[in-house]
């Protein structure tokens, strides 16, 4: 970059840098964002196929999860890394819904690029996506039903929309389930009696093993360690659980410290004096009235004998994050000194006891009582099936979650589209100057997720298309495309039902990705520092293949 100054150069970046200005810049954001959004549309929909990715280390990851897709490809682009975001932002705030805002978003860029061809200014662009999407919203929210959330099977429509086109699909009502009955558990009333619920005091262990229908739900924790002692009870029955936050050792001196014994009388006392600290600890465990010690630092051998003498469970080195969450579970308290201990912090639990799974062994404390923390444990065959199950599990969570705190739903199938679409365009023609543009091409973009369900069902479009807005145009508003019939029915019925909230982020994050894009006229690439030099390179010596002939 350089320019001219009373007809001197002035050099501004650095030599090698690369500069991209106006419209080639705004067509080259614009291309990479829509290969990103054509990467993962073909994965959209019941009958959306998968994507398999391989790293430079082959390790394989086989998945329909728009955010899985776009975190683990290599994408160098800067353009295409704000789409990668986007899917983040979507699947963090909703769950699901990632691939619908790529796809919309790339849509919308598309569009954008035919009005750069016909001179609009890229400003006038983004200000009539805002503007048509702060209308989709408002559109949104007024078709939005609200839904009984004491009711499982309107929640095991949102769970099964969420797993639909996944590869567990087929155990949909068994996972379901489960996922309803984990929410439920966890839900807490915040202020001014509002739902909340944290996805993250929900513990989810992978076993690989098994079927998937052996997964299960535990009410209460079920962590991955193992009894410190053979000795130990396999199970122990009406639980009381010491939450230990300190090593049960013989504490170090804090500084270096040096002690002089003289005489094996003086060894002795000094070993016996350890060995009473290690039997005062236990006593001091087995007095607060606690059977199993779940502690988050190191056990002593000696006291790991002394424990599974006193018929005490305990496993070592537990998970901070386990900790938290089996204090939730057990109503226990987390203490930081085994003299502190009495009985009213230690937790309750029906059983503990340790299993073992695909080789390894973990400790179930389940049956307890109104737990606000519980695991799931996910079983299947492969390593890829277990990993595509928890993607699955993570989807179907969030967005029954969000329905939980918000009780309200849209249809699915591409109706809310197919609603939108009509609604934005009939607003469209009330408004006066170049913004009208773009608002009717946000119409046109956004019915590119009904168009793309029905391409990956192998359906023809057009027709299908054609038949959607015939239906709206005629007030059915639930009105969506079933994929595995091909017919138009009522999503509202058919149950392909998602949250509001899901269709509000996808749409919000789409255009604010677009809107940041089309904004950009300028591209400045640094030039990449060069490798240093390997030792001795550049300093002479003696040229490749030894020393030259005389």
């Amino acid at each position: 970059m350089a320019g001219q100054l009373g007809g001197v150069p002035v050099l501004v970046l650095k030599e090698g840098s690369e500069q991209t200005q106006g419209r080639e810049a705004q067509s080259t954001n614009i291309n990479e964002a829509k290969a990103v959004a054509s990467a993962v549309r073909t994965t959209l929909g019941p009958k959306g196929m998968d994507k398999m990715l391989v790293d430079s280390l082959g390790d394989v990851v086989i998945t329909n999860d728009g955010v899985t897709i776009l975190k683990e490809m290599d994408i160098d682009s800067p353009a295409a890394k704000m789409m990668v975001e986007v899917a983040k932002t979507v699947d963090v705030e909703a769950g699901d819904g990632t691939t619908t805002a790529v796809v919309i978003s790339g849509e919308l860029l598309k569009k954008a690029e035919e009005l750069l061809e016909q001179e609009v200014h890229p400003s006038v662009i983004t200000s009539g996506y805002r503007v048509a999407a702060e209308r989709a919203i408002k559109v949104l929210e007024e078709i939005a039903t609200g839904i009984d959330i004491n009711n499982d099977e309107e929640l095991k429509k949102i769970a099964r929309t969420a797993i639909t086109g996944k590869f567990s699909e087929d155990y949909r009502d068994f996972l379901s389930e489960i996922v309803i009955k984990a929410v439920k558990a966890i839900a807490e009333t915040g202020h001014g009696e509002k739902r909340v619920v944290d996805t993250d005091n929900i513990n989810v262990e992978k076993k690989v093993g098994g079927r998937i229908e052996e997964t299960e739900l535990v009410q209460g924790m079920a962590i991955d360690k193992k009894m410190v002692h053979p000795g130990m009870p396999g199970k122990v029955e009406d639980a009381k659980i010491a939450l230990i936050n300190a090593a049960l050792e013989v504490k170090k001196t804090e500084t270096s410290a040096e002690v002089k014994i003289t005489s094996s009388d003086q060894l002795k006392g000094f070993l016996d004096e350890e060995e009473r600290t290690m039997r005062l600890m236990v006593e001091r465990i087995k007095e607060s009235g606690a059977n199993v010690v779940i502690c988050q630092k190191g056990i002593d051998d000696a006291v790991q004998h002394y424990l599974a003498k006193e018929g005490i469970v305990a496993v070592r080195r537990a998970k901070k994050s386990d900790m938290e969450k089996l204090e939730k579970a057990t109503r226990g308290k987390i203490v930081t000194a085994v003299e502190e201990i009495n009985g009213s912090d230690l937790g309750h639990a029906g059983l503990v006891e340790g299993r073992k799974m695909a080789g390894d062994k973990m400790l179930f404390i389940q049956e307890c009582e109104n737990p606000h923390a519980v695991s799931i444990v996910i079983r299947g065959g492969t390593e890829h099936i277990v990993d595509e199950v928890e993607r699955t599990l993570h989807d179907m969570l969030r967005v029954t979650g969000c329905i939980i705190e918000d009780g309200k739903a849209v249809a699915g199938g591409g109706a809310v589209e197919t609603e939108l679409a009509l609604r934005v365009r009939e607003y469209s023609a009330s408004l006066k100057g170049r913004e009208q543009l773009a608002v009717e091409n946000f119409a046109a973009a956004v019915e590119v997720i009904p168009r793309t369900l029905a391409e990956n069902s192998g359906l023809d479009p057009i027709d299908k298309l054609v038949e959607l807005k015939a239906a709206h145009e005629k007030g059915e508003k639930n009105a969506g495309l079933d994929a595995y019939t091909g017919k138009i029915v009522d999503m509202g019925q058919g149950g392909a039902i998602e949250p509001l909230r899901t269709k509000k982020q996808s749409v919000e994050s789409a255009v604010e990705a677009a809107t940041m894009i089309l904004r950009i006229d300028d591209v400045i690439s640094s030039k990449k520092e060069a490798p240093p030099p390997e030792s001795g390179a550049g300093m002479g010596g003696m040229p490749p293949g030894g020393m030259p002939p005389y």
